[in-house]
């Protein structure tokens, strides 16, 4: 079994006004930053073999600060990005809801069978972003290991390790802090066990 520690990167230039990310590459704020710094404090003492990240700006550059302080190495794969969501890049809900108001309607209703226009198949993005966690898995057995990424791709891999319908990740998860801490035990197989969800920097070992 190898446990997975899954963290979203820290707060962008988007943050406060909720807009959508999702592929394109935006800087961190120095909030952000002093998030990464609290995550690699956290990390150097957490018994970790090995860092990945998204290929992502945001998360490598978050990831970078943990496997420096922990002297570890530092991978990353594009399978474990962001969601592209097409025509709400850089949207917030309120602008989507003025722009294509059926579609944001059908995705709040049920947002893996309606995706966002031109946005990435959120099944399509969950079976990428678990399949790197099993390779992720599978190359460190019985060990510990940080992946920092992004929200939704890690709640709709969350739903998919747990056996849940895709369409409940925003309801069942409706939050996932920057740099908080959410740990699943993958054993083998690809069976998952979820650990700890969306906790403080210090309530996980």
């Amino acid at each position: 079994m190898t446990d997975l520690v899954l963290v979203r990167h820290g707060e962008t230039v988007w943050h406060a006004e909720n807009r959508y990310a999702g592929v394109s590459d935006i800087e961190l704020t120095p909030r952000g930053y002093e998030q990464a710094e609290r995550l690699a404090e956290w990390t150097a003492n957490a018994d970790l073999a090995v860092v990945w990240a998204s290929t992502l700006s945001r998360a490598v550059i978050t990831a970078e600060a943990s496997a420096a302080k922990a002297g570890l190495p530092l991978h990353t794969d594009a399978r474990l990005r962001e969601l592209d969501f097409g025509q709400a890049e850089g949207l917030t809900a309120a602008e989507m809801k003025e722009r294509f108001p059926g579609a944001r309607a059908a995705f709040e209703s049920d947002p893996a069978a309606h995706p966002l226009p031109g946005g990435e198949d959120p099944h399509a993005a969950a079976t990428r972003f678990v399949a790197a966690l099993h390779d992720i898995a599978a190359a460190n057995p019985g060990a510990r290991v940080l992946v920092v990424a992004h929200t939704t791709a890690i709640r709709l891999a969350l739903c998919r390790l747990i056996g849940v319908p895709l369409g409940e990740y925003r309801r069942l998860f409706p939050r996932l802090d920057n740099c908080a801490l959410t740990e699943l035990r993958v054993r083998d197989q690809g069976r998952a066990a979820l650990l700890q969800y969306n906790s403080p920097i210090g309530a996980v070992r």
